[in-house]
């Protein structure tokens, strides 16, 4: 079994018998000073967190923007930590803990090398598969999950929606996970026979270095666009972010894709052997690849494609999201394992002619019937996500299009008047909601992006509803059947962070519910329900989950 979630959040996973290490090699490898006898000590784990503290854990403190963890460095050796790594720093405040006391120049850079020794998962690891970008990591992740099944492998897989252990599902917490924790989780996947592995990387995930320690078999690039300037300086930084990746200490080979602009640069600028792929119905400059992706069909059920590469390699196949982006995505993903080392016949075998077996939470999936309006729920949250998935959904509506979205709070506000833009152009009904305010006022983010939806078409149909659980009511209300919906933003997630609580919440169900209470037809949920249907969940943070 795997472990209980803590405080509301997803559980961290490790192993169920760890490695036994001595504190005191642990010390002679990593550490350049430590204060108090490191001997006859076992290192059992490695954590950054008290809350996932386990008896025998090393408790890596680290400076934060507020903080510093080496402040609660008593309260994890009275839990259990046999010892706390930190900088000069945190050393002088975790001075009483009455522990050993490693002290490191940077214990962030630290933690990637110090947990694979740990954990000993710097060696026999299971086939690695890497994806970043910015849009569809997630996608082409649980895409390769999905093919890796069919052809009869035991899989893992860390993705922003879930952990795949063996069969096991695990909802996630970050879509990279700490060092500490993804160490712990490759760990556990070996001890569970899992023979592949398919992670999803984000570019915060590379700077923050919570995968230092791993190095790759294999690493795909799906496209970058403009998001995360709350994070990075300006789109160089961002992709300089990305290409960390792509270096030999990172992965071994790469798979590049050329569908936007900056692709060729970056296959360029990578420093491994990189393979291309392009889809020329999506490419924003359409060029010559190694490998090829073109769209054969369009269906409400599915996007149909054939794939053709070097050594007249070709197989057709069909994934079961609308959008030719998702073509490209699984194109992505087949390339990918070929280049991993899975024989092209293999491949062939499991997929050509048939469909890609996968379920994409959150990913333009369908939560209507086969009568009344269809609606999507979607976790692009970009100008670029939005454009290609309201294009997909036109492609297969042949009435109207509605558009419900709104915007992250205390994230990038550069991206919103190009997200307001976007959606008002793609669509014939918007609707502007609520989505993670956090500590900002949604009064405000959403009236930037009405404004900015406003400016760019002054005669568009818009609507402005607070809170979700109304706007997608209303959203019913103005469409009927041959229309769609596409509602933009929360996917998968079974929450909304309000003032730094996480609110139960479900955009599927309250979907389901809005179209039921309109009389439509709806079937039965194919994900795990968070709350009785009957229950009205609540914008409200001391509602929180229980």
């Amino acid at each position: 079994m795997l472990p209980e979630a803590v405080n509301n959040l997803p559980p961290v996973l490790r192993p169920a018998d760890p490695p036994a290490r001595p504190l005191s090699e642990l010390a002679g490898r990593f550490a350049r000073r430590v204060v108090g006898d490191p001997a006859d000590r076992v290192v059992s784990g490695v954590t950054v967190s008290t809350t996932d503290l386990h008896a025998g854990d090393v408790f890596v403190a680290l400076p934060g923007r507020n903080r510093h963890g080496a402040e609660f460095a008593s309260g994890a050796a009275d839990t259990g930590a046999i010892a706390i790594v930190t900088d000069p720093a945190g050393a002088e405040l975790a001075a009483d803990a009455g522990v050993p006391v490693l002290v490191v120049d940077d214990p962030r850079s630290a933690l990637g090398a110090l947990s694979a020794w740990t954990y000993r998962t710097d060696s026999d690891l299971p086939l690695l598969f890497a994806t970043t970008g910015t849009n569809g990591k997630t996608s082409v992740t649980h895409l390769l999950d999905g093919i890796l099944t069919q052809l009869g492998v035991v899989t893992g897989l860390s993705s922003t929606a879930e952990r795949h252990i063996a069969g096991e599902v695990v909802v996630s917490r970050l879509t990279t996970p700490e060092a500490s924790e993804f160490h712990g989780l490759l760990a556990l996947m070996r001890e569970r026979g899992v023979e592949a592995v398919a992670a999803e990387v984000s570019a915060q995930g590379l700077s923050r270095h919570r995968v230092d320690g791993i190095r790759f078999d294999v690493a795909g690039f799906t496209n970058l666009t403009h998001d995360h300037l709350d994070d990075y300086a300006d789109m160089d930084e961002y992709l300089e972010a990305k290409l960390a990746l792509f270096q030999p200490d990172s992965a071994r080979r790469g798979v590049v894709s050329l569908d936007s602009a900056p692709g060729t640069l970056f296959a360029r600028r990578a420093g491994v052997p990189v393979t291309t792929i392009v889809t020329p119905a999506v490419a924003a400059e359409p060029t010559a690849a190694d490998w090829t992706v073109e769209i054969v069909a369009e269906r409400s059920d599915g996007t149909a494609f054939t794939l053709t590469g070097p050594d007249g390699h070709t197989l057709s196949t069909t994934v079961p999201v609308i959008g030719r982006h998702m073509a490209a995505n699984a194109g992505l993903a087949i390339v990918m394992l070929h280049e991993g080392g899975y024989a092209w016949d293999r491949l062939a075998a499991a997929l050509d002619g048939g469909r890609i077996d996968v379920r994409l939470p959150g990913r333009t999936q369908r939560v209507s019937g086969e009568r009344g309006p269809a609606v999507y729920v979607d976790f692009g949250h970009s100008p670029d996500a939005f454009e290609k998935t309201l294009a997909a959904v036109r492609r297969v509506t042949p009435g109207r299009v509605l558009m419900l979205f709104g915007a992250d709070g205390d994230r990038d506000a550069t991206k919103r008047y190009d997200m307001a833009r976007t959606a008002v152009h793609g669509s014939d009904v918007l609707v502007v909601t609520d989505h993670h305010p956090r500590f900002e006022d949604p009064d405000a983010i959403r009236a930037t992006l009405v404004a900015g939806a406003r400016a760019a078409r002054p005669d568009a149909e818009i609507h402005e509803h607070s809170p979700p659980e109304r706007a997608i009511r209303e959203a019913v209300a103005l469409v009927g059947d041959g229309d769609a919906i596409l509602w933009a933003g929360p996917g998968h997630q079974d929450y909304r962070d309000i003032r730094g609580v996480r609110t139960r919440y479900s955009a599927r169900e309250l979907a389901r519910r809005a179209l039921r209470d309109a009389g439509w037809p709806v079937p039965a949920p194919s994900w795990p329900v968070p709350y009785p249907p009957d229950e009205t969940p609540l914008s409200d943070p001391t509602r929180a989950w229980s």
